[in-house]
């Protein structure tokens, strides 16, 4: 058990952090995370929901119904990280000892297509400026490293350590641009407006970047409200520091600084479930801050994020008849119907269910079943793109198969059948979701409730030259929503359009 002085003891308090969390984590550092067991990748009709061309107006019918009834929506967009792995291949350059791109790299691409870059008005003050040349000037005369430092560097337009947020991603043809964060509030209009035109968004930001989203935002609303002909109530959070996890050394002892204080990182993504857990709000949408697309790409967008929030209502009003009639009547025809719905939507298969359990036992198990968090994710054809995947896989005790939202981290790899598996498997995640937070008396439900531990992973990492191991708290849309119910849904590639590198604003949907 690791000693801490009061000196430690002080720094948990402020953070908000109790000893028992830490020595938990101490723990999982030395017995690791266990794999989870796989039963197979989701496909159509099984794990994933198919859905016909009735289905799917029914849908739109239902969300179309929800927001004219004043539905309680919030469009939750998790925006704090730096968009600096974006330009890893930009500093690499500038920090390097070749003054010339490589022929055929990607920073030799961005050099040939700069005035493609929505961003290169911007650029193009800032190289005058600090020059007095053009980007194409610069380029001329072969100062490419200047160029490229100029949209990288503090002394240029900084996008190096900016959030992705506030980038501009888009130009229009009347010459205005945009950034991720004005298309996010474009498609919060044009998706999630409730009765009377109201549009309710939330972004987690970091600490550092906070005033720069609200003069963002102080600029961008008024324009974007007259624009779309509706309000905006925004709101923004911050990664709670409770939620930061203890770092060690490579031996698994304490790490610490060169003050002598124990170093804390941030929990990952999952640390966001507490932000979730704060919002006041039935329904949400979550979607990462660079999956946008300009006005003219973003029909297929629209059209299925309704889909998606109305198979998520009709789902959950499904959910709500059966659960009265299982807690007024609980017949073996009620039962029954009951564990159709459970197996043949949302997937899921337990042993509580088997038909030699009596009739109590199973109505007890598809009420608990039923009283969880709901969401609907959809989930993109592989079609090469990186991200984690649709799987149906075995609950921590064996008893239960139930769809679940995957990492590698969490795949056993030294195991043939998974591989075989990850090879065969026909989806990846574009995190684009819906949940249903509230049950169906109006109190909302306490999320961290409903995180599997077990599911989080350890990278290596390092601080001041020093290596260090990193504890990642169970991930947004797979761990961290581990016990919620699950509904899968297709959707098109189209709605999928992530900007990881800089060049992928090349792409034709950001063009």
């Amino acid at each position: 058990m690791a000693t801490f002085t009061p000196a430690d003891l002080e720094q948990l308090s402020l953070k908000g952090i109790s000893r028992e969390v830490v020595d938990a984590q101490l723990d999982r550092f030395r017995t690791g995370f266990p794999y989870l067991t796989l039963d197979s990748p989701s496909s159509v009709g099984n794990g994933i929901l198919p859905v016909d061309a009735e289905m799917e107006k029914a849908c739109l019918g239902r969300w179309s119904r929800f927001l004219a009834g004043g539905g309680d929506v919030l469009k939750f967009v998790p925006a704090s990280g730096a968009a600096s792995r974006m330009f890893k291949a930009l500093f690499a350059f500038v920090n390097g000892a070749d003054d010339v791109p490589e022929a055929g790299g990607s920073v030799a691409q961005l050099v040939e297509k700069i005035g493609d870059f929505a961003f290169y008005g911007q650029l193009k003050a800032v190289t005058e400026k600090n020059y007095g040349l053009s980007p194409e000037d610069l380029i001329a005369a072969g100062r490419f490293k200047d160029l490229v430092g100029a949209i990288i560097l503090p002394d240029g337009l900084n996008y190096g350590a900016l959030p992705k947020a506030l980038l501009t991603f888009h130009r229009y043809e009347d010459g205005s641009v945009r950034t991720s964060l004005e298309e996010q509030l474009a498609e919060g209009a044009q998706t999630a407006a409730s009765k009377g035109g109201k549009v309710r968004l939330h972004f987690t930001v970091s600490s550092n970047h906070r005033k720069l989203f609200e003069a963002k935002l102080a600029e961008a609303v008024p324009a974007m409200e007259k624009r779309f002909g509706v309000s905006y109530d925004i709101s923004l959070s911050e990664q709670k520091p409770s939620t930061d996890t203890i770092a060690v050394t490579p031996d698994n002892d304490l790490f610490r600084d060169d003050a002598g204080k124990l170093v804390f990182r941030p929990g990952g993504h999952g640390a966001l479930i507490e932000n979730l857990n704060d919002m006041d709000a039935a329904v949400v949408f979550i979607k990462n801050i660079d999956n946008v697309v300009g006005d003219s790409h973003r029909e297929d967008t629209i059209h299925y994020k309704k889909f998606i929030g109305g198979l998520l209502m009709i789902v959950r009003d499904r959910i709500a008849a059966l659960s009265a009639a299982l807690a007024s009547d609980p017949t073996e025809e009620t039962v029954s119907e009951a564990t159709a719905f459970v197996e043949n939507i949302l997937f899921i298969h337990s042993e509580g269910l088997a038909a030699e359990r009596s009739l109590a036992e199973r109505r007890d198990v598809l009420l608990s079943i039923f009283d969880r968090p709901l969401r609907v994710c959809g989930m993109v054809r592989n079609e090469g793109e990186p991200g984690g995947g649709p799987y149906n896989a075995y609950s921590s005790d064996g008893k239960t198969i139930a769809p679940q939202i995957l990492e590698s981290t969490q795949i056993d790899m030294n195991n043939a059948e998974n591989v075989d598996m990850m090879k065969n498997a026909g989806y990846f995640n574009p995190v684009d979701l819906v949940c249903y937070l509230k049950r169906a008396d109006g109190t909302s439900y306490h999320l961290p409730d409903y995180v599997d531990p077990q599911t989080g992973f350890i990278s290596e990492k390092s601080a001041g030259g020093r290596d260090l191991r990193a504890l990642e708290l169970p991930g947004l849309w797979n761990g961290a929503m581990s016990d919620w119910n699950t509904v899968f849904v297709e959707v098109p590639a189209s709605t999928f359009n992530p900007v990881k590198t800089v060049n992928d604003l090349l792409r034709p949907a950001h063009q």
